[in-house]
């Protein structure tokens, strides 16, 4: 339990300290381009190039930020990024598109 609060709070943390990219993720989020998935990342509901740039990118934060609170916590990286995407889906502002674990995508 004291780990799983640790992996949280550390993701809290990771996420707070990129304001730029979660402004511009927010606002992909709030116009419907990008949902968060199941599993920790997100993915491209309506691709562009733009689209795509910003996935790649958030992505590839999230998995090295995953990485690291995994080698930190002795816990696999998709559990870590399980985690991070049950926090994630939390705190989503209404409107927003998220993976139900069953693989349906839902409206916040």
């Amino acid at each position: 339990m004291k780990s799983k609060l640790f992996v949280l709070g550390t993701l809290a943390a990771f996420l707070a300290a990129s304001p730029a990219l979660a402004l511009d993720l927010h606002g992909a989020r709030g116009s419907g381009l990008v949902g968060e998935k199941a599993d920790g990342y997100v993915t491209a509901l309506k691709p562009s190039a733009e689209v795509s740039a910003l996935v790649s990118d958030v992505n590839a934060k999230r998995k090295n930020e995953y990485a690291r609170i995994s080698k930190q916590n002795g816990q696999p990286i998709d559990v870590v990024a399980k985690l991070a995407a049950q926090q994630i889906v939390g705190n989503l502002a209404p409107g927003s598109k998220y993976q139900g674990t069953d693989g349906s995508w839902k409206t916040k």
